[in-house]
């Protein structure tokens, strides 16, 4: 009997540092740059993910980053370039001698050569591009021609195809004789004479099955074809919706021009998710870690200035009742509450919402049950806290009045903040605007203007 003892992995108690950089690697490359050791920078990064060379760039500061990039020279893989932040990426391409680009880039897939193709000067495109094969050459350009955030820029031109009559034998032998394959592909593209795509098998099938089986009986059942000029979050609507792992793309006439794997939808996926975070914040939807202090300042003071008018319109609508607040300075102490939950409440809606919207599961069918539910869970809410707030004012205060005064301006604005936070990004979906951009400065308006004027008002009608 074999001895299983000799399977046994000694380390596999994997934690999450084992997929993010060592702190002693950072510290030992750092090291390296600062004394311009290039043999030992390059022993330290050649071992590395492409994904963590560009995390560690970005951490560095302009002087480090131009130095490493430097002293990296030749060995700099087009890998790494794919895995920058956008807003990165054409600082470090500036650093890189044209030689040094282009021999980076002519190893990548095509849909990596055109997103990096993007970011560069017209005079480094035309290096890179004369630096290509006349095919790959041919496929990028065709590829810029289409619209910046179309399936056009996001396909991969290298596509692996079929007749849709072939077999598995026929298939099998096709892919060990073919010249070049691309690098990592997961399905077998079935088209008919006019080059329309009908269906995709998958490699697993491929490889299981015996050589007479016909490649359309080995066809998936979920088959989802994307047009050249479909939206980049259409795409990643669809991959997230239908599990997809690949999707042919298709032109004007149905004919196959390319295809999108799930990596690329993942990466679409992933800066829905962070444009969405960052507008929600109004901190711009590219802000990195790596941008410099102007560049933040602009992205920031927009919105800052947003606020400002926000709250300027609350301020004057507590000057309205500078009387009131005179007579009982409770009401200065205890009305900062009242706008805060309901601030705080119509965020969480809000998230919801727009998180929803981007997803599709918000739409007509749904949405006044959507904006019952937030309004009803916004006066449950509000009960609960009215009643905690009625406590609090009757033990600090000493007044029953005043309890129950901002008992029911909690009430209020906690059902405003629901309403707003479900509403407000619907209404802007139907104009057209981005609801994760605009939806906070409205909601927020809402809450506090509401939360005042309801606390105030009543404040001014009960003790008066």
């Amino acid at each position: 009997m074999q001895d299983d003892s000799q399977f046994h992995v000694s380390d596999t108690d994997f934690t999450a540092d084992d997929y993010a950089l060592d702190r002693n690697t950072v510290t030992a490359i750092m090291a390296a740059v600062d004394r311009q050791d290039r043999d030992a920078l390059v022993a330290l990064l050649d071992p590395l993910h492409p994904a963590d060379i560009a995390d560690l760039l970005e951490q560095m500061d302009g002087a480090t980053r131009r130095a490493a990039v430097s002293l990296y020279d030749k060995e700099f893989d087009g890998d790494i370039l794919s895995e920058l932040d956008d807003a990165l990426r054409q600082e470090i391409i500036s650093y890189l001698r044209p030689d040094v680009l282009i021999e980076a880039v002519r190893d990548l897939e095509s849909d990596d050569v055109v997103d990096l193709i993007e970011d560069l000067e017209r005079e480094n495109q035309s290096a890179v591009l004369d630096a290509l094969d006349d095919s790959d050459r041919l496929a990028v350009e065709q590829s810029l021609k289409y619209p910046e955030y179309s399936a056009g820029r996001l396909m991969q031109r290298e596509i692996v195809m079929a007749p849709e009559h072939w077999t598995v034998g026929q298939a099998i032998d096709f892919l060990r004789n073919a010249d070049e394959l691309p690098e990592q592909f997961y399905h077998v593209v079935l088209v008919d004479p006019r080059m329309h795509p009908v269906a995709n098998v998958t490699l697993g099938k491929l490889m299981s099955s015996k050589r007479a089986v016909p490649l359309i009986d080995l066809a998936e059942d979920i088959f989802k074809v994307i047009p050249v000029t479909q939206d980049w979050s259409e795409i990643a609507y669809a991959f997230n919706q239908y599990h997809l792992i690949s999707a042919p793309v298709i032109d004007e006439q149905d004919r196959l021009v390319g295809v999108i794997t799930i990596d690329d939808a993942m990466t679409v996926m992933d800066e829905e998710h962070e444009e969405d975070i960052l507008r929600l914040a109004g901190v711009g939807e590219e802000s990195s870690l790596s941008d410099s202090v102007i560049r933040t300042t602009r992205q920031r003071l927009p919105w800052l200035v947003v606020n400002l008018v926000t709250a300027i319109l609350a301020s004057i609508v507590i000057s309205l009742f500078e009387g009131t607040i005179q007579q009982f300075v409770a009401l200065a102490v205890l009305m900062p509450i009242v706008a805060s939950m309901g601030g705080n409440a119509g965020t969480q809606s809000l998230t919801v919402a727009v998180r929803a919207i981007a997803t599709k599961d918000l739409t007509g069918s749904n949405v006044w049950r959507v904006i019952r539910r937030e309004i009803l869970v916004g006066a449950i809410n509000g009960a609960v806290f009215a009643i905690l707030m009625g406590i609090v004012g009757l033990i600090w205060f000493d007044s029953l009045v005043l309890a129950y005064v901002i008992a029911v301006a909690m009430v209020v604005n906690l059902v405003v903040a629901g309403l707003a936070g479900t509403g407000i990004p619907i209404v802007l979906e139907k104009l057209n605007i981005d609801p994760a951009l605009a939806s906070g400065a409205f909601v927020t308006t809402v809450t506090d203007v509401v939360g005042f004027f309801a606390f105030l008002g009543l404040a001014g009608w009960w003790l008066l």
